[in-house]
C-alpha cells in the first residue's frame, strides 16, 4: 500500500521562497512528483490563495498561471476535513503546540496514514518525530525544472518572492 503524500501550503509557496535553498527543494519536491498524486486540503489552498490575493494585481498575474497549470498538470486531490479529522488534530496532544489550521491538517494526515511534507518552520522544527511530517528533501545538484511549457511558467511567477515568515 502506498502512503498517501500530503502537502501544505507553506511547501507550495515554498516554491516562491526569498530563501534560494528553500524555493529549491520545495520546487525539486514538485518536480519529483509531476507524474504522482498528491492530496493538499482545501483549507491549504485557501490559504495559498489568500496570501497571493494580498500582492499587488501585477504580481497575481505572474503567478496564477504557474499555480493553475501546475494543478492541472499534477494530480492534486483537494478534500475537506471530515469530523473524524477535526477531532484527531484537536485532540492529539502532541499537535497542541500548533497553529489551529496545521492542528487541523496532520489530524487529517494521521487519521488518513499519509505523510505530509511541509516547509512551514513550526511543523518541521518543533514536531515530536512521531507526527508525519517532513521538510523537503534539500538539492545538491543543479536545479530541477518543471516539463514545458510548466516551467516558463514557474519562471515568470517567480516575480513572486516570499519570506519565510509568510510561509
Amino acid at each position: 500500500m502506498t502512503i498517501p503524500d500530503y502537502v501544505d501550503a507553506a511547501l507550495f509557496l515554498g516554491m516562491h521562497s526569498t530563501d534560494e535553498r528553500l524555493r529549491v527543494a520545495c520546487k525539486s519536491f514538485f518536480t519529483a512528483r509531476v507524474d504522482d498524486r498528491l492530496i493538499m486540503s482545501m483549507e491549504q489552498i485557501g490559504r495559498c490563495d489568500d496570501t497571493i490575493w494580498r500582492l499587488d494585481r501585477d504580481l497575481q498575474d505572474a503567478y496564477y498561471p504557474f499555480m493553475d497549470t501546475l494543478h492541472t498538470v499534477v494530480d492534486i486531490h483537494r478534500p475537506a476535513y471530515d469530523e473524524a479529522d477535526v477531532q484527531r488534530g484537536l485532540s492529539n496532544p502532541l499537535c497542541r503546540r500548533f497553529p489551529t489550521h496545521e492542528r487541523l491538517l496532520l489530524g487529517m494526515v494521521m487519521r488518513r496514514e499519509g505523510r505530509l511534507t511541509s516547509a512551514s518552520p513550526r511543523l518541521v522544527r518543533r514536531r515530536p518525530a512521531c507526527l508525519p511530517v517532513h521538510p523537503p528533501e534539500p538539492v545538491t545538484g543543479p536545479e530541477p525544472c518543471f516539463p514545458e511549457p510548466l516551467e516558463q511558467l514557474y519562471q515568470k511567477s517567480l516575480a513572486v518572492r516570499l519570506p519565510r515568515e509568510v510561509l
